[in-house]
């Protein structure tokens, strides 16, 4: 019987197997999946030579908020979440509009910096999922599932409504039936229960109910400030992993973003949890603070990794992982090399969310999701192990192609589905127009010419 013809075959490539292991290699995509890895030439519709360059697993950004670019250079160095932080806009002020036209500019970032998995949860998902999966990008999209007034947040006073959280669950509910598996299975769901402070108990029930209904995973905050701690302890008498823990929510389904205010009993405790570890290097060692990931790993949580709301680089968050650690250890450690990275962002990724079996590695029959990375550059030469080279030395700017589910999405660091120049230009109309609209703002926003007003 003769095996059906390839419809893309990229050849003279070196390509990153299982555990980083580099072979020079030719691969084949037949509609959504891999379909060929080795050194013969099957026949194929379309062929695509590529020496020099280097193809890996699409990243997978387990925990981001693709639409609150809006503060960008500005809330790293706030000390805090944005959420948390007055003088900067909110997200609860945008507009359904607005918020997808920040989203789509974040989802773009992402994907042309070789992430082709997002975790991602923002206000009004309803309206911005489609316009994100026009990318070309694969989603897990929650809306921001909390029911405290967040401008009580603002003043230190938390306020929880119950009727906005059964709003918020209705609605949460709808999306899920409405949108996973749509886009040709590229949009799927999840649910985020913000933070442990920003949650009720009952809203924390829904969500887990909600999600042990639909199989889906849910992601979070947790111990990402010692103010949560603080309040979640003088209020419910224990920490916030216990709290989360108590009510079913610490489980193999929970993502679990930044960690790190943990005591000893807390690190315990997520470590025979099964929950994932979304490790946010780069965002934490902005607010001058880092997570115990070598004490949670030893401890037997699974550790995946995120951008948050820093950017849409996760060729840069490998090697923050990778210093970070190192910093922590004090030494160079065998089991924290390149390849323990490189696996954080991606197959435990896939992993975390119960995909493993179908993204996050280059193997025949996994989706085809892909980066090609241009090595040709001053700072890739010499090549001598390209994976080392990926976390010490490549940026997100030598992606040169991207594919999901078999499709070119970025063509030589372009998209090829959707105007960048028309999505750049309406997402900085919105972001004028929001911080225009904020009292007090901790920076003056620059007019196009580039002086503030």
């Amino acid at each position: 019987m003769t095996e059906a013809i390839l419809d893309l075959l990229i050849t003279d490539a070196t390509v990153l197997l299982e555990d980083g292991v580099a072979r020079l290699s030719n691969l084949g995509i037949r509609g959504k999946h891999i379909a060929f890895i080795g050194d013969g030439r099957p026949a194929a519709i379309r062929t695509l030579a590529l020496p020099g360059r280097v193809v890996v697993p699409g990243f997978v950004n387990t925990h981001y908020h693709a639409g609150l670019n809006f503060v960008r250079g500005v809330a790293p160095d706030c000390g805090f979440a944005p959420s948390y932080t007055p003088g900067l806009p909110q997200a609860s002020w945008l507009s359904e509009e607005e918020a997808l036209a920040l989203s789509r500019l974040g989802a773009l970032e992402a994907l042309r910096a070789g992430c082709t998995t997002l975790v991602d949860s923002f206000v009004h998902a309803e309206a911005t999922v489609a316009g994100m999966a026009e990318t070309g990008v694969r989603l897990f999209a929650s809306q921001r599932l909390a029911d405290v007034d967040f401008a009580s947040v603002l003043d230190g006073n938390r306020r929880f409504d119950r009727a906005r959280g059964e709003r918020q669950l209705e609605r949460a509910a709808a999306f899920v039936e409405q949108w996973a598996g749509q886009a040709d299975g590229r949009i799927q769901a999840h649910l985020t229960a913000h933070a442990p402070d920003t949650c009720s108990v009952d809203l924390l029930c829904d969500i887990a109910a909600l999600a042990e209904r639909h199989d889906l995973p849910i992601s979070t905050h947790l111990a990402q400030s010692q103010d949560e701690v603080d309040w979640v302890r003088a209020r419910h008498g224990c920490s916030p992993v216990e709290l989360l823990d108590g009510l079913g929510l610490l489980n193999d389904r929970l993502l679990a973003g930044h960690c790190i205010h943990l005591d000893d009993a807390d690190i315990a405790r997520i470590g025979r949890s099964g929950a994932h570890v979304v490790h946010i290097p780069v965002g934490n060692a902005m607010s001058g603070r880092t997570a115990p990931t070598r004490r949670l790993i030893d401890a037997g949580a699974p550790i995946c990794l995120a951008t948050d709301t820093m950017h849409g680089d996760m060729i840069e968050v490998m090697r923050w992982t990778l210093a970070v650690g190192r910093l922590q250890a004090g030494f160079v450690a065998d089991d924290w090399q390149p390849r323990d990275v490189f696996a954080m962002g991606t197959g435990n990724g896939a992993r975390a969310l119960g995909w493993a079996d179908r993204i996050g590695r280059l193997a025949v029959g996994m989706l085809a999701d892909i980066a090609v990375l241009d090595y040709r550059q001053l700072h890739l030469t010499p090549c001598i192990d390209p994976l080392g080279s990926l976390i010490h030395n490549a940026t997100a700017a030598d992606v040169e192609s991207v594919f999901v589910n078999g499709e070119q999405v970025i063509d030589q660091g372009r998209a090829t589905r959707v105007d960048e120049t028309e999505i750049r230009a309406e997402a900085e109309r919105v972001c004028q127009a929001l911080w225009q609209r904020c009292p007090n703002p901790l920076r003056p926003y620059p007019s196009a010419a580039g002086n503030a007003r």
